[in-house]
């Protein structure tokens, strides 16, 4: 007995979608000394953009962030992921920072898409974990997060994924930037 299993339907997508997979190929420029969100992603193979209709009920995604982290004790900072519209999929809040120099850090980050259309219809369940370790000790310190948006998501419009960082103060010591970034579908 034979099964035909389809691993990823736009694999072969004539409309140029080649698939859904992004890999980040050269580190991200430094948040550094700023109050202005962002963006913690550089230049990769793939593309991180659905186009509009481009989702089912169901599709699932899973990205990992890793990086370099300094900063003074007394900062918060605040990672967003969003679409490039404005669209906020999932958010860490402001975490209190411990003094970190030059420590890595994780963020993971999960998507479903619970039902498609418009804003107000469509829906968006996100979670994760941002992670690091500080000066002081082995111990990871960090957030964990979940969202559902059904009020901004729009399936019927292109999504172009974005992760931003945004400090609370300009201290020269308040730094983050990435490595590597791999966002794939799960299902």
């Amino acid at each position: 007995m034979s099964t035909e299993i389809n691993i990823d339907r736009y694999s072969s997508n004539p409309s140029g979608f080649i698939n859904r997979l992004f890999t980040q190929t050269s580190s991200s420029t430094p948040v550094t000394a700023t109050t202005v969100e962002t963006s913690l992603l550089d230049g990769g193979v793939g593309t991180l953009t659905i186009p509009a209709n481009g989702f089912q009920v169901g599709d699932s995604f899973s990205g990992s962030l890793i990086g370099h982290l300094s900063c003074v004790g007394t900062a918060t900072l605040h990672i967003r992921v969003k679409t490039t519209s404005g669209v906020l999929l999932a958010d860490t809040g402001a975490m209190a920072m411990s003094a970190t120099t030059n420590k890595h850090w994780k963020l993971n980050v999960d998507f479903t898409v619970r039902q498609l259309g418009a804003a107000t219809v469509a829906s968006i369940a996100s979670g994760g974990l941002f992670a690091y370790t500080k000066n002081s000790g082995l111990n990871f310190e960090g957030v964990n997060f979940s969202i559902i948006n059904n009020t901004t998501f729009d399936t019927t419009i292109a999504t172009t994924l974005i992760i931003t960082a945004e400090w609370n103060t300009t201290n020269a010591g308040n730094s983050i930037y990435s490595e590597l970034f791999t966002v794939f579908k799960t299902y």
